[in-house]
């Protein structure tokens, strides 16, 4: 399967979460199962610049050489603040911020001219039906390159896409569609052919210390890089969000490539709310022939979405491990 993986990591980075780059590692460990032909930067978890330096930095450590392109610094309309004063805030307690200490901070890296929209558009578009485009930031990249090249909607293979949020306690929406809602609209009714990952699915898995150890036993760059850079965020969620790990939102992505047996699915049309200080990047979901009143409602745009529901975490851990092993 010939992959883009469109995303905002953040291994190394003190508080910031690092399940992109456990994304990315599962996909450069399922070679030939996947071929990872492009890694697109977009802000969100981290700002542009710093994603760019943690996918080179990945990259550097472990060996492998995919493209990385920059992309989009802030959102179509969404302004950056007060978004990246709450994903940016420095660590104030020392306790957390020493669990750092021994991970390795990434290096600015040169950034060629920010071309991912370009570079996104052109390989789905060259290759109509082939690329698969995983998308586990903020949807502005996407966005863009669907205004760019319009009929990219139907040349992509897929677009799977971590993001949106519907009954999940203490969530009214999540950090990707939220940051920048207008491009998350913009994909989801854009006709692709889409399946997604809410956070509804995304927060039944965990990664415990344990796991992560079991997952990482083989003495591989790969493994020891995502060792180093994961301890530390594993610890910091278990202090700041009182879970017995993390959870890998980005990672069930790329494990529902290699293994979609490990969700169930349904379809529904999606839309993501554009007003309204408590409904702006929010989302819905909903199935027009089952709705019982329609007063006011917008008539569906684009195609449904296949949506995951239920995740088997023993087996993605397993998964996952399994995929590092043969790396």
């Amino acid at each position: 399967m010939r992959l883009i993986i469109d995303c905002d990591p953040g291994n190394g980075i003190p508080g910031a979460n690092v399940d992109d780059g456990l994304a990315l590692a599962l996909a450069l460990a399922a070679k030939p199962q996947l071929s990872l032909e492009l890694i697109s930067i977009v802000a969100g978890n981290t700002p542009r610049d710093v994603g760019f330096a943690v996918a080179s930095h990945l990259l550097q450590q472990t060996g492998y050489q995919v493209p990385v392109v920059a992309g989009a610094t802030r959102a179509l309309s969404e302004a950056p603040e007060p978004w990246r004063t709450h994903l940016d805030r420095a660590i104030t307690d020392p306790q957390l911020a020493t669990l750092w200490r021994n991970t390795p901070y990434p290096q600015a890296a040169t950034i060629p001219t920010p071309n991912a929209a370009v570079a996104i558009g052109e390989l789905i578009c060259n290759h109509p039906g082939e690329i698969t485009l995983a998308a586990i930031g903020p949807l502005t990249n996407v966005a863009h390159a669907l205004q760019l090249y319009p009929q990219m909607a139907q040349a992509v293979k897929e677009i799977v896409i971590m993001g949106g949020v519907f009954n999940v306690e203490g969530y009214i929406k999540d950090t990707n569609f939220g940051l920048d809602p207008e491009a998350a609209r913009q994909v989801l009714t854009s006709g692709a052919n889409i399946t997604l990952a809410p956070l509804d699915v995304t927060t039944q898995t965990m990664l415990t210390q344990a796991d992560l150890a079991q997952m990482t036993q083989p003495d591989t760059p790969l493994c020891r890089y995502l060792r180093t850079t994961t301890q530390p965020w594993i610890d910091y969620s278990r202090h700041t969000r009182h879970l017995p790990g993390c959870w890998i939102h980005d990672a069930l992505v790329i494990a529902w490539l290699l293994e979609p047996q490990l969700v169930t699915t349904e379809e529904y049309f999606v839309d993501v709310a554009l007003e309204g200080a408590m409904t702006r990047g929010s989302s819905r979901r909903w199935r027009p022939e089952s709705l019982r009143l329609t007063v006011g409602m917008p008539e569906a745009e684009g195609r449904p979405v296949r949506i995951m529901q239920q995740v088997d975490n023993a087996r993605l851990l397993a998964l996952i491990g399994e995929t590092l092993a043969r790396e």
